[in-house]
């Protein structure tokens, strides 16, 4: 038996294998690369799941809701104050009267703020004295959005200190009693009332 040991392959041989390797080594990386990463239509960061969260649009609140500044108000987040432009009056100067509107609310909404859904409202103890509706001629009404937190005043006009009724519209109605009499102011607007009054006094 020969004890010669064979001879080292050319150069050429080593580097082809070490080129076949590589290329296998490489070959398995993208297989494994290709079956960890999901494809597009599966990646789960684009679809919305738990702990996800998708930020709404311009047209929408934060319960998914529309937005809509034309929405009636409700009632409830209404708050109306009764304004009089001082709180004693001299002889002969009649007091301005007129109302703050705020929406209390969270959001923008509309309502009707003219002059056929105001009403004021002036007492003395339990007596009523006048009301802005009795006698009233041409009321109209005037859509108004109201920003939450934004109060909305009407235009302030005067009380000429006369007793009204519905039935003295064509009559000169009787002026009311003054020397320090206290009167007390209430504002309505549609079905939402002040919750509080404001009193003066008339010289």
């Amino acid at each position: 038996m020969s004890s010669e040991q064979p001879g080292r392959l050319p150069a050429s041989v080593y580097r082809r294998r070490r080129v076949v390797v590589g290329l296998a080594v490489l070959a398995v990386i993208v297989v494994i690369v290709l079956l960890v990463i999901p494809r597009g239509g599966d990646d789960p960061d684009r679809a919305p799941g738990a702990g996800s969260s998708q930020t709404p649009s311009d047209d929408e609140t934060t319960d998914g809701a529309a937005a809509d500044p034309t929405a009636a108000c409700d009632p409830a987040v209404i708050e109306l104050t009764p304004v009089i432009d001082a709180t004693e009056f001299p002889a002969g100067q009649n007091p301005l009267i007129s109302m703050e509107i705020t929406n209390t609310g969270a959001v923008p909404c509309t309502i009707n703020v003219g002059t056929d859904a105001q009403r004021y409202d002036i007492v003395s103890g339990a007596d009523p004295i006048w009301n802005s509706q009795d006698c009233q001629t041409s009321p109209t009404p005037q859509d108004q959005v109201l920003q939450p937190g934004v109060a909305v005043s009407t235009t302030p006009f005067p009380w000429d200190r006369t007793r009204s009724s519905a039935d003295t519209c064509s009559a000169d109605r009787p002026q009311v009693t003054a020397g320090g009499a206290t009167y007390r102011l209430s504002v309505s607007l549609g079905d939402v009332t002040s919750a509080s009054d404001v009193p003066f006094l008339l010289y």
